[in-house]
Order: C-alpha cells, then sequence, then structure tokens
C-alpha cells in the first residue's frame, strides 16, 4: 500500500489534496485568513505569526505544483504587507526578509518538488504499462508461434485435418487474447470482433 492512500496494487489513488482541488483552495483560504486575522489581532511586531503562512503555502505548492507554489508564497508576502500596513509595523530589511523570503522560496521548492514527484509518477506507470504490454506481446507471440508451428508440423506429416484443427484453435486462441487486451485498455464496446 501506499502512503498516498488505499488503492489498487498497481496504481494507487492519489491523495486527498490532489483528488479534492476545490477543498485544497478552501483549506488554504480559511488557513490563510485565520493566520492573517491572528496577526491582525496580535500587534507584537516581535511575534513569529506570520511564519504560520508556511501551512497554506505548503498545502497549494504540494496539491498544485510550482506556479501555483509561488503564488501561495506571494498572496503570504501580500498579507505580510497588508499587516504592515495596517498597524503600522516598523520592520527593518531584515524583518522584511524574514517575513517574506521563506514563503517564496518555500512556495517555488516544494511546488517545484512536487511536480517533480507527480511526473516521476505518471513516468513510472507509463514504464509499468510498457513492460505489461511487453509481457502480454510475448505470450501473445509464443502461443500464436508454438501453435502455428504445431499445425505447420502436423501437415508436414500428412495429418492435414489434425493441423487444421490446432490452426483454427491457434486462430480462436488469438481472438481471445486480442479481445482481452482490448478488453483490458477500455475498448471493449468500440471493437468487434468476428
Amino acid at each position: 500500500m501506499s502512503v498516498f492512500g488505499s488503492g489498487s496494487a498497481e496504481f494507487p489513488r492519489e491523495p486527498w489534496f490532489r483528488r479534492h482541488p476545490t477543498a485544497v483552495l478552501a483549506v488554504a483560504a480559511v488557513l490563510f485568513g485565520s493566520v492573517w486575522l491572528l496577526r491582525l489581532l496580535d500587534g507584537d511586531a516581535t511575534d513569529a505569526s506570520t511564519l504560520l503562512f508556511t501551512l497554506p503555502v505548503a498545502l497549494v505548492a504540494v496539491a498544485f505544483g510550482l506556479r501555483a507554489g509561488l503564488a501561495a508564497g506571494a498572496v503570504a508576502v501580500l498579507m505580510v504587507v497588508v499587516w504592515a500596513v495596517v498597524t503600522d509595523a516598523d520592520l527593518s530589511p531584515v524583518g522584511w526578509i524574514s517575513r517574506c523570503l521563506p514563503h517564496l522560496l518555500l512556495g517555488g521548492l516544494l511546488g517545484d518538488a512536487s511536480e517533480r514527484l507527480r511526473n516521476a509518477d505518471e513516468e513510472r506507470r507509463r514504464l509499468e504499462s510498457g513492460a505489461l504490454l511487453y509481457r502480454e506481446a510475448i505470450e501473445i507471440n509464443d502461443s500464436l508461434v508454438q501453435g502455428m508451428a504445431a499445425a505447420r508440423w502436423a501437415m508436414e506429416a500428412g495429418r492435414t485435418e489434425d493441423g487444421l484443427k490446432i490452426l483454427e484453435e491457434t486462430i480462436g486462441q488469438a481472438q481471445d487474447l486480442v479481445s482481452d487486451l482490448i478488453r483490458q485498455a477500455g475498448m471493449g464496446s468500440s471493437i468487434r470482433t468476428e
């Protein structure tokens, strides 16, 4: 089982924050609002409550990737600026940097990492699917070649009826194998077998 939740053995379910983007935005909005309200109510400029903006920034970055992470970091910076203007906070350059830069960095770095993980997972799934198709192609090839070889040997030995019977069985096997592949690909209703 994956850390992302329960799902099939081949492809685990996505985590909640990828399956429910609207919920992510709602949770992030509540977190942004709560931290900003906390920051407004607590006028002490030395208080580190602006660090709590990292929670919604991280959530958005992990759920939506690099651009969204940077945008969430920018929202956090904007909220810090509005807080400073509303409360007339006097911050040094280091105070501004320490309250703004971490949010942008977190959003960018975590968003980039999230996109890379998502791309790696998609590539893994693509490779697993390709490997499965390769194994199935080998199985089909082996079944068909063996059946046709047996039919040929029977016909060369003068057992024409046996050879034709083996050939018919091989054709039936081929149709069954191809039909199974079509069903697995989800295209069973659009392709008819004769």
